[in-house]
């Protein structure tokens, strides 16, 4: 099942931040829900937003953006 939005959904996202300092998605919350982000295995930068391409333990995938600006999280995609 893939879902897509007109409008991103705003997610609250725990970050570990590596040996260079960027910040990783660790865990990321929708709701009261709270998912583990058990791979990174995508990464890419835009002008003003940054990009995770995350997995889960059950397999869904998730596309989560940051804005560079205001550094606030969304949601853009979920397969699950």
């Amino acid at each position: 099942m893939t879902e897509r939005r007109d409008r991103p959904f705003p997610v609250r996202v725990e970050c570990y931040a590596g040996y260079r300092g960027e910040e990783t998605p660790r865990r990321f919350h929708l709701g009261e829900r709270s998912i583990a982000v058990e791979e990174v295995f995508d990464r890419w930068l835009a002008p003003d937003h940054r990009y995770f391409k995350v997995r889960d333990a059950q397999g869904a995938t998730y596309i989560l953006r940051q804005d560079v600006e205001s550094q606030d999280w969304e949601l853009i995609l979920f397969e699950g």
